[in-house]
């Protein structure tokens, strides 16, 4: 009992801090908030979103932690590139990075570009390295969380270059957590049917909810549970954990969402 009593304490998240990119809006923002439930206090990320970010402020504060905001553009190389050492230096430390900010433009393999592929390869999986690198770096013990697709275990024909750039991430995850150990976990969350993109509404996930084997789509404080669990775990690593009621298990070779 004891060595395993010594483990959850170890594994106590309060009065940790972390940093979480993107933190400012949907699915970002819910894990903030669980975090802050576990007396987590926040560094939140914003790209544009100062409202949401201050808005998020006030509520992480009314839960009793400490907050504070960092802007970064991830496609401004000197933002992003500096971006754990700027919140090192307001926070005063780091334990934790939840890399959560991405971009999701539609491309096909016969309109894709160069220029665009990489400008969202950029965001969502350079940065998020560069951003891990700087926290293996400067921090050197702690916990990684990056945020995946479950799309990336098949196809999306309309969003290819942010199909690959989670690809991308998703070994790059599995690379970290062998080079970052023992220090450092690095672990991923792959959501499903969660939020609708931006510009559709709720009937968007009601009639998509058919091709996930559970018959419901889930919501954001389903993916930030499983960010917590594996904060919490000492001896999980190069994981990636799907949050989409099993569908990454059926084949998306006609789409993300075929009939």
């Amino acid at each position: 009992m004891g060595g395993k009593q010594q483990r959850m304490d170890e594994n106590a998240l309060t009065g940790k801090t972390a940093l979480v990119t993107g933190a400012g809006k949907r699915i970002g923002h819910a894990i903030a908030v669980a975090l802050a439930e576990e007396g987590v206090n926040v560094v939140i990320h914003y790209r544009t979103s100062s409202e949401e970010a201050r808005e998020l402020q006030r509520e992480l504060m009314e839960r009793g932690v400490k907050s504070w905001l960092v802007q970064a553009d991830f496609e401004t190389p000197s933002e992003y590139e500096t971006l754990i050492e700027r919140s090192l230096r307001i926070a005063n430390r780091l334990d934790i990075l939840v890399n959560s900010a991405s971009i999701f433009p539609p491309s096909t393999l016969k309109d894709m570009q160069l220029k665009h592929f990489a400008q969202v390869v950029e965001v969502n999986a350079w940065a998020p390295f560069v951003l891990s690198r700087e926290f293996a770096r400067l921090v050197g013990k702690g916990k990684i969380v990056n945020l995946l697709d479950t799309r990336a275990s098949g196809y999306d024909w309309e969003h290819v270059a942010y199909l690959l750039s989670k690809k991308m991430l998703a070994e790059l995850t599995r690379m970290c957590a062998v080079q970052f150990a023992p220090g450092i976990t690095v672990n991923a969350v792959a959501p499903g049917l969660i939020l609708p993109p931006p510009g559709e509404d709720q009937s968007y996930l009601d009639r998509l909810t058919h091709t996930v084997p559970l018959k419901r789509h889930g919501d954001p404080d389903d993916i930030a549970e499983a960010v917590v669990y594996l904060l919490k775990s000492d001896f999980v690593t190069g994981q990636v954990i799907n949050v989409d009621g099993g569908r990454h298990l059926l084949e998306y070779s006609h789409g993300p969402h075929p009939d």
